[in-house]
């Protein structure tokens, strides 16, 4: 269970289009921007989604700032001083899985904390 400390919701950098395919049916695809980890992802995997500081928001979402070089210095991988990571049960592995035991923290295993 990974998330930002002391934080219940917090924003992905993502990308949402709604576009025409060649066969003419209308689409609408999003996509959530990774960067590299940081040191606490790194002990699970070598990249992680963007995660935005609350005051980038309105930055990131304003439509007026079209190409990447506008909010290019964004993506960048979070503090993970911010961020914190609890064990959880390897129920959380299946989507048919919806159930709080998901993420229950497991009692203190190794260093991922």
């Amino acid at each position: 269970l990974i998330g930002v400390r002391d934080v219940a919701v917090f924003a992905f950098a993502g990308l949402w289009e709604h576009w025409t395919a060649p066969d003419g049916s209308e689409r609408q695809t999003c996509t959530v921007i990774t960067t590299e980890a940081n040191e606490l992802m790194q002990q699970v995997h070598t990249r992680m989604p963007v995660i935005l500081d609350p005051l980038d928001y309105e930055r990131w979402l304003d439509r007026k700032r079209q190409t990447a070089e506008d909010v290019s210095d964004l993506l960048k991988p979070f503090p993970a001083e911010k961020m914190q990571m609890v064990p959880v049960s390897t129920l959380v592995n299946s989507p048919r899985n919806e159930r709080a035991e998901c993420v229950l923290p497991l009692p203190r295993q190794g260093t991922l904390l």
